[in-house]
């Protein structure tokens, strides 16, 4: 399960304790090598749902993410999802202003787009600065992070687009 998760055994073993606190990747990789969706994992209930799925304005499974970040999950009970939808609010937290971004990737691409406050992006060793109606796009396989500026949370809404897998004769591969 440490190899699953990308972690060594002692983070793994710290994080299945709850001697640390477990990420949202980590829960994500620990649903894929089970096979199950993570919103199980999150809620004990199987999405089910086909056809379509309502989220009112400010609903969603709650998932703190990281310190201060609020991830509403907007598809949670939707079965066979291509993609994770979520509401993201990032707080604005002073003392990480001159900080470097910390950076973290998962498999996949992602959609962000700023619905309000301002957010600083960085990408591997590019920085970018959004507000309200910017888009980004990127692999998120790849070194990214963010942070809100400006003095207020930065609220957005992120597409995670997941790998496909699909049949090629009596092969799989993964459609990046």
């Amino acid at each position: 399960m440490a190899e699953a998760t990308g972690r060594d055994v002692d983070e793994y073993i710290a994080q299945e304790s709850g001697d640390k606190e477990l990420s949202f990747t980590f829960l994500f990789k620990v649903a894929k090598k089970f096979g199950i969706d993570v919103v199980e994992i999150l809620t004990g209930e199987a999405p089910h749902l086909t056809g379509y799925e309502l989220t009112r304005r400010g609903e969603g499974l709650s998932i703190k993410r990281r310190a201060g970040f609020e991830y509403l999950h907007q598809a949670t009970f939707f079965s066979n999802k291509l993609c994770e939808p979520f509401v993201v609010t990032a707080p604005y937290l002073e003392d990480e202003q001159e900080k470097p971004i910390h950076l973290s990737n998962h498999a996949g691409q992602e959609l962000d787009y700023i619905i309000s406050g301002r957010l600083r992006f960085a990408y591997e060793d590019h920085v970018e600065e959004l507000g309200p109606g910017d888009t980004l796009f990127y692999d998120s396989g790849r070194g990214h992070g963010m942070v809100a500026i400006g003095g207020e949370p930065c609220v957005f809404l992120a597409i995670v687009l997941k790998p496909q897998e699909t049949s090629v004769d009596s092969g799989t591969i993964a459609i990046p």
